[in-house]
């Protein structure tokens, strides 16, 4: 499996740390001392549905083709506009294109989980071309008067087109826990008279430090594994793009692996974590400045709740 093309769409409204100050016991400084962050983009007026309608058009582009050369559609998106239709079906109509579609939710590691399922299809040969768009309103989730938390979300939505070429995808190596106790969320349960048990609804809930060492300790096993997996060293990586949540979580995951801070893209701190469109965002903005080459190989990973982790190896197939 190799990629075609990528996209990206962000919201018209930018908030800063500043802008947080204004209604948080909070400042621009400590903000960025412990996450790295500056700004992000946030949900006003549009529908996540646009945003990826968006990404995807701009991955289309990007990859020479149209909607109707497209023969399956994975949409990740931790909460999308309906819970039903999913996210993946509204896109389909949206963007004109006549194929199966569908969602997938592994939070933040959505991206690298649609990446594995999409080389399922295509080595399987029930399909040559899948869409993947992750599109993710994470301001939408958070308690907005918990200031360890809404601080660190941003909104977006980012694309690519894969298909079973050859040269392309390594290695995958997904890792899944069935604990929701450091970061959950918890809907409506809603009103019906039979249920008993039910749990009342909650935001975003993390627990950051807990979180942290996870992240750090996942992102390191992962990356030597799947590289291992995959017949590399980290040092044939020529570019490691890691899940922005966080620039302390990257730096110090970059640290351990002993590689120098030049093979490590970041836009956390001008997207904030915007969840399972984190890495396809990034990979689009590397893309299109030119910095990705034929022959490049690209490791990535992500850690998001269940919890959950993902990663891959890849060789950079586009001119």
């Amino acid at each position: 499996m190799r990629i075609l093309g990528t996209g990206s769409a962000l919201p018209a409204h930018t908030l800063t740390n500043d802008d947080l100050s204004k209604f948080l016991d909070t400042s621009d400084e400590w903000i960025r001392t412990h996450t790295g962050i500056r700004s992000r983009q946030v949900i006003t007026d549009e529908t996540l549905l646009q945003l990826a309608a968006r990404a995807a058009n701009a991955a289309l582009e990007n990859a020479g083709l149209v909607a109707a050369d497209i023969d399956y559609i994975l949409a990740s998106s931790v909460l999308p506009d309906t819970i039903t239709p999913s996210l993946g079906c509204l896109l389909q109509a949206e963007i004109g294109a006549d194929c199966p579609a569908l969602d997938v939710n592994a939070a933040c590691a959505g991206f690298l989980y649609a990446l594995d399922l999409a080389d399922a299809l295509t080595v399987s040969g029930k399909a040559q071309r899948v869409l993947v768009v992750c599109a993710e309103g994470m301001t939408r989730m958070v308690d907005w008067t918990d200031r360890s938390t809404c601080v660190l979300f941003g909104d977006g939505a980012g694309a690519a087109v894969v298909d079973g070429g050859e040269g392309g995808l390594m290695a995958t190596l997904l890792t899944s826990q069935g604990d929701a106790t450091h970061l959950n969320m918890y809907p409506d349960p809603g009103n019906s008279p039979f249920a008993t048990c039910r749990v009342p609804a909650r935001a975003l809930h993390m627990d950051g430090p807990e979180i942290y060492k996870f992240a750090v300790s996942h992102s390191v096993s992962d990356l030597r594994a799947v590289c291992e997996k995959a017949g590399v060293s980290l040092n044939d990586i020529d570019h490691f793009l890691l899940h922005q949540a966080n620039r302390r979580i990257i730096d110090a995951a970059r640290a351990r692996l002993k590689q120098p801070i030049e093979k490590f893209p970041m836009n956390v701190e001008v997207r904030g974590n915007t969840s399972s469109a984190s890495v396809p965002i990034l990979l689009d903005e590397v893309n299109r400045a030119g910095r990705l080459h034929a022959g490049d190989k690209l490791a990535m990973s992500a850690f998001g709740a269940g919890l959950t982790t993902g990663a891959c190896v890849l060789t950079w197939t586009k001119e």
